[in-house]
């Protein structure tokens, strides 16, 4: 579902070249979960957002769905992002404007894929029943990133990818989302793709790589 092939990526910074990622390989099959680890800026979240083609390696491949991401152009990886790929951030990224119920469609309908009995069972799994016509800043945290987990699995993506999914909640409510988002995940029978640095999160997940200073500690390939 997603593979990395010897990715580099290097910003460049007032204090001269900065090496984020350093020879990175990794394979997520369909239907697995995989947890990245690391310290605050080890490469995480910018291999996050290479695998989604919100960025391009400096040298390397990325293929998502069978599809190089490295090689197609912006409107081609905005298209591949919308049907194949569900983002979540620590930030949730709601439109502010949009119900409760026009948010969790909104990805489902850029993808052409709006189901409403899929609709209803998300907004009942997500314990969202009745709050429907609410807007987001009438929402808790809790309430908020459990929306916008379902925007995100509402086209039913092959490849769910997550920064930090927990990372703005209290530890009850984090482990509460954390089991609901593993849940659909499992229900959906998508690959996914976590970025933490807790050992929580990581814990139920199919399998842990460890990102230090660019570089995997325990690359697959």
């Amino acid at each position: 579902m997603l593979e990395l092939q010897q990715v580099h990526k290097t910003y460049t910074t007032p204090q001269g070249p900065l090496k984020v990622l350093d020879d990175v390989s990794l394979r997520l099959a369909p239907g697995q979960s995989l947890a990245l680890m690391g310290e605050s800026g080890s490469g995480k979240s910018t291999l996050l957002h290479l695998a989604a083609g919100l960025d391009l390696p400096d040298q390397g491949s990325i293929t998502l769905a069978g599809q190089n991401v490295s090689t197609l152009a912006e409107s081609d990886r905005a298209k591949l992002r919308r049907e194949k790929l569900g983002l979540v951030f620590q930030q949730f990224h709601l439109v502010p404007s949009l119900t409760v119920i026009d948010n969790l469609r909104l990805q489902a309908r850029l993808a052409n894929r709006d189901d409403t009995d899929w609709t209803a069972y998300l907004i009942a799994r997500l314990g969202l029943e009745g709050l429907e016509k609410r807007y987001p800043e009438q929402l808790s945290g809790g309430q908020q990133q459990r929306l916008a987990i379902g925007r995100a699995l509402a086209p039913r993506p092959p490849l769910l990818l997550a920064d930090e999914p927990t990372g703005n909640l209290d530890e009850t409510t984090a482990g509460e989302v954390l089991e609901l988002l593993l849940s659909l995940v499992r229900e959906t029978q998508c690959a996914l793709l976590v970025v933490t640095h807790s050992p929580q999160v990581a814990a139920p997940l199919d399998r842990c790589l460890r990102l230090r200073h660019g570089q995997l500690i325990n690359t697959e390939l």
